[in-house]
């Protein structure tokens, strides 16, 4: 914040800011991020809160529903149209984050180090990245923010969704999502609407209503970016 020029110049007018986090949930990681905009907006109100508050706002505003993100990760709660339910989900991309990009990245590089990928997929994979087995074990294991990197296969994935067997990798990942998040919190609120937020939900939304159609659950919409909702929103209330 303090190497951007236009934050610096109206810093002290800034009465509100609103953050929204996927490590946002405890008080400790809140007060952090709110020291940490306190310090630079000496004069604005700082509210922190969890990205799936973000993601429930966007997509339900007051309506309660069953909220899911799926992006970079994934997670999912109850939000009854004020808060949002806590749970034991969230776990992050070693224990969780089924049918996220990450998760999608993991399953490309794992079929492509093990040489099991279809032969067509295979040569583009190799066309498309300048990566050896030496290198993406690096880059997943020893260099910084691993998840963000397999997250970035997820272009692989839009430029070949129709392919039969890229498409049995992002319906295993919607399929696992929907086993382990969205059918037990549908037990406890039967009936309930879901409503999906991230890239990865929005650009396979035709997979992810088919396995929803399987499963007889009902989805509101999909928002591939909660950010004009947000701004939506707030803006009326202020």
């Amino acid at each position: 914040m303090s190497k951007n020029i236009n934050l610096i110049h109206h810093a002290e007018e800034i009465k509100k800011i609103y953050f929204f986090g996927a490590g946002s949930s405890s008080p400790e990681l809140k007060g952090v991020v709110q020291k940490a905009f306190s310090t630079f907006f000496k004069y604005g109100k700082v509210s922190v809160e969890h990205d799936l508050v973000a993601a429930a706002i966007a997509c339900c505003k007051n309506t309660q529903g069953i909220v899911c993100i799926i992006g970079s990760g994934s997670n999912a709660a109850w939000y009854d149209g004020k808060k949002v339910k806590p749970n034991n989900y969230g776990l992050g991309y070693i224990l969780a984050d089924e049918g996220s990009g990450n998760w999608l990245g993991r399953q490309l590089i794992k079929g492509y180090m093990s040489e099991t990928l279809p032969p067509n997929i295979h040569k583009k994979f190799v066309q498309r990245y300048d990566l050896d087995r030496k290198t993406l074990l690096e880059k997943v294991y020893r260099q910084k923010q691993p998840a963000l990197f397999l997250s970035s296969f997820t272009d692989f994935y839009i430029e070949n969704k129709e392919d039969t067997y890229i498409k049995s990798i992002i319906k295993k990942g919607f399929h696992q999502l929907f086993q382990v998040y969205l059918l037990p919190l549908h037990d406890e609120h039967p009936g309930a609407f879901l409503y999906f937020a991230g890239l990865v939900a929005a650009d396979f939304q035709d997979y992810l209503y088919e396995a929803a159609d399987e499963l007889n659950l009902k989805i509101a919409n999909v928002i591939k970016e909660p950010i004009n909702n947000l701004l939506t929103y707030y803006s009326s209330k202020n």
